[in-house]
């Protein structure tokens, strides 16, 4: 019995220590959207997020957005959203809309058990984010 100590004790601690650091929400790390609510993300130019100290701002499939943000604990809200004026073709620009309205109504995060990170409006389904890998 006691052969077995010492294997089963280091087996044990060598795992505690492989323990995987829980996904945050980081500063300067850009997130691409997969689907906006319900609807999957369509068209090449990727929808994205990014936040710096300061603020939001990325790429809502047509135009660049901007928004000032407070982030606490889980809570996240968007504030005074803008973005340029450039037009694209009807779908891209209905997807831009959907995604900047949900982006408004947002009120909290969380990382769902595959690693996304998903924006949570009041009601409905969440923005989902993948971590850009360029």
């Amino acid at each position: 019995m006691h052969r077995y100590t010492f294997p089963l004790l280091a087996i044990t601690l060598a795992a505690s220590g492989c323990a995987v650091e829980p996904l945050t929400l980081q500063n300067d790390v850009t997130y691409v959207a997969e689907w906006i609510g319900d609807d999957a993300v369509v068209g090449r130019t990727p929808v994205s997020l990014t936040l710096s100290a300061e603020r939001a701002y990325g790429n809502a499939g047509c135009n660049h957005w901007f928004a000032s943000y407070h982030l606490e604990g889980q809570t996240l809200r968007f504030e005074n959203i803008g973005s340029t004026r450039k037009m694209c073709m009807p779908e891209l620009m209905e997807q831009e809309q959907r995604f900047l309205d949900l982006l408004s109504r947002v009120e909290r995060w969380d990382v769902s058990n595959i690693d996304q990170l998903r924006l949570w409006p009041a009601e409905g389904a969440p923005i989902r984010f993948w971590p850009d890998q360029n």
